[in-house]
């Protein structure tokens, strides 16, 4: 059913105050456009929210967004109740990180998408699957894989190193050898912004 005038305003109102990176009327035009996204999705959710299908077409066209691994992944931390759709306040909440998040948040947002198993860690098996499906490979490219875990150990190296100089026992831990907590991401992206998408596009593109 079509929310009262009212309930809207109050919507608004709440959203501004908790997606803090957007200003009223903005707050105002992404629940339009959301009423927009859900009169096209499935109705499975009853106007509740859209599908994984309207997101990704959405996050396509608008953004730019086009790698399938990572638009599912974006999907998941979106959904943070994990129903199966965007509801109007993960879609303003989110937005609010992916376009106008500050360093701290789209380093939480970039290390979430890429913890595929959500263990608290990028594994080298977890780079390497967003790096694979990230990547340009060429036709006549021989082993394509080989250079793939190659780029995944120069990262580990880059974005790995200076913790472990610093913890030099986890040089010998092996449950935490070839992955990277938090911890090691942070401190690497703040040496070196560039690093933020080092496993895959999972920002919008600049325009």
């Amino acid at each position: 059913a079509a929310m009262s005038r009212k309930g809207k305003k109050l919507l608004v109102d709440s959203l501004t105050r908790s997606a803090k990176h957007f200003n009223k009327s903005e707050v105002e035009c992404l629940v339009k456009l959301f009423d927009t996204l859900v009169a096209k999705a499935s109705s499975q959710f009853a106007g509740a929210g859209f599908d994984r299908t309207v997101f990704r077409d959405t996050l396509y066209h608008a953004f730019g967004m086009t790698d399938d691994v990572v638009l599912d992944r974006v999907f998941s931390i979106f959904d943070r109740d994990n129903t199966g759709s965007i509801s109007v306040v993960e879609w303003v909440e989110g937005l609010a990180v992916l376009l106008r998040g500050t360093l701290e948040e789209k380093m939480k947002y970039c290390f979430a998408v890429y913890d595929l198993n959500g263990d608290g860690y990028i594994s080298k098996e977890e780079m390497f699957q967003m790096l694979k499906h990230s990547l340009l490979i060429q036709p006549a490219d021989e082993e394509p894989d080989e250079g793939v875990k190659d780029l995944v150990e120069i990262a580990l190296k880059k974005m790995a190193s200076t913790y472990l100089l610093n913890n030099p026992f986890l040089l010998q831990d092996h449950d935490h050898d070839g992955k990277l907590s938090f911890t090691d991401f942070e401190k690497a992206v703040r040496d070196e912004n560039l690093l933020l998408e080092a496993f895959g596009p999972c920002l919008p593109d600049i325009k």
